[in-house]
């Protein structure tokens, strides 16, 4: 039997003081493997919130998965499509006080270097229109174990490590937020925050586990 997934890796968590003890907060996370969503909860329960995140819709399709996120309070995302529902229950979860979590890239990378792709704008335009900063987050480690194809590694005690940074403030240009060219260089604001992130975490990643599958 495996263990759960935190006996069974070695994590690490740093700049978990950067997310609010209380009140709204938004997390923008990079997505470099399909057990990010699992690390990056842990770091939000380590810091003391719940979490509730932007996923993709087809999740909730399936059984049982579906039955969990909804009973969670995950939400669904329809991607390529122009649905403002998704954006309003998080602007719903953002006015309770919650932690709303979302992977701005909106897919798993594919980059070769495993550093975040381009992001979408839904992350700066949730900030904006809720006056709320981006708190940017990354991980690191967790590529070789979980992929869309192919044999994943589940060597035990494998390096996680999770990062949160200083949140970015966009209060001041709320008024750009109609202005689609300035949301789109908030949003590579964002993910420059977050693939500088991920890069001081590789760089200090133990070099064994670098190439280790």
């Amino acid at each position: 039997m495996i263990p759960p997934a935190w006996a069974y890796f070695s994590w690490r968590f740093e700049g978990l003081e950067r997310i609010p003890r209380d009140g709204p907060a938004i997390v923008a996370c990079n997505h470099a493997s399909y057990l990010d969503p699992f690390a990056n909860a842990y770091a939000i329960v380590k810091a003391g919130r719940r979490p509730r995140f932007l996923g993709k819709d087809d999740l909730f399709d399936i059984p049982l998965v579906g039955r969990v996120l909804r009973g969670a309070g995950q939400i669904p995302v329809r991607r390529g499509a122009k649905d403002p529902t998704a954006l309003r229950m998080a602007e719903a979860a953002i006015g309770a006080g919650e932690v709303v979590m979302i992977y701005p890239e909106g897919t798993v990378t594919t980059r070769d270097d495993g550093l975040p792709m381009e992001g979408k704008t839904g992350v700066v335009r949730l900030s904006l229109a809720t006056g709320v900063p981006i708190t940017p987050m990354a991980s690191w480690g967790s590529a070789p174990v979980w992929q869309k194809s192919g044999r994943g590694s589940l060597k035990p005690r494998r390096p996680v490590w999770v990062k949160a940074g200083a949140p970015l403030d966009l209060t001041a240009r709320r008024d750009e937020a109609e202005d689609a060219g300035a949301v789109r260089a908030m949003t590579a604001e964002v993910m420059d925050a977050i693939t500088a992130l991920v890069v001081d975490l590789r760089e200090r990643y133990p070099r064994r586990w670098m190439d280790e599958k």
